[in-house]
């Protein structure tokens, strides 16, 4: 593979690269991440009591923030969270009663709050290379996890009797789940680099 693709997110490697094409791709790009966030968001298995469920967000967006880089991913997840705060149902738990900022401020708030930090620092990752091999990706992976995690349980303490209820409902019943996406995320993103560098080889 070039050496040339190495400052560059997976989306960037491919299709127009400047001008009015560049933009339009770039557009393309934000609206099927922002619907591929929504449906993630939806696929879901409710792990009771825990408010939060298990479902495929965090995969969409560990796998957008890695594969956009940082400006589109980032104007990607805020789209989202724009959509969201408008009312519209595009969160994991939100419905036609519980939405808009009232929803975002309960006890998911967290979680939202580092899918955007996880997102931005995945898009710099891969911006240094990470995504090119397995152990560079599962690495940044488990940083970005941790973004998610860290600001969702503190968040997430406020609605709850003690911190031994905020970890059964925000972290327990999730790592093995999430190990899991990140291993799918760990393997599939360098798969796709390789494919790449074979298209351009």
């Amino acid at each position: 593979m070039s050496i040339a693709l190495n400052d560059k997110a997976l989306t960037e490697a491919f299709g127009p690269t400047e001008g009015t094409s560049l933009r339009i791709k770039q557009a393309i790009l934000v609206v099927l991440g922002i619907a591929a966030l929504a449906i993630a968001a939806k696929i879901k298995i409710p792990m009771f009591p825990s408010p939060v469920p298990i479902t495929l967000g965090t995969f969409a967006v560990l796998t957008i923030g890695v594969t956009y880089g940082p400006r589109l991913g980032l104007a990607t997840i805020m789209g989202y969270m724009i959509i969201g705060a408008l009312g519209f149902d595009v969160f994991a738990s939100s419905s036609a009663e519980a939405n808009g900022i009232s929803y975002m401020m309960g006890g998911t708030g967290g979680y939202l709050l580092g899918y955007v930090a996880a997102t931005l620092y995945l898009g710099y990752a891969a911006r240094r290379g990470l995504d090119r091999s397995i152990e560079g990706m599962g690495g940044a992976l488990l940083v970005a996890n941790a973004l998610i995690y860290v600001p969702g349980v503190l968040w997430l303490h406020q609605f709850t009797s003690g911190w031994a209820q905020t970890m059964e409902w925000g972290l327990t019943p999730y790592v093995i789940g999430d190990l899991m996406k990140l291993a799918l995320a760990a393997l599939l993103i360098p798969s796709l680099w390789k494919l790449v560098g074979k298209a351009r080889g």
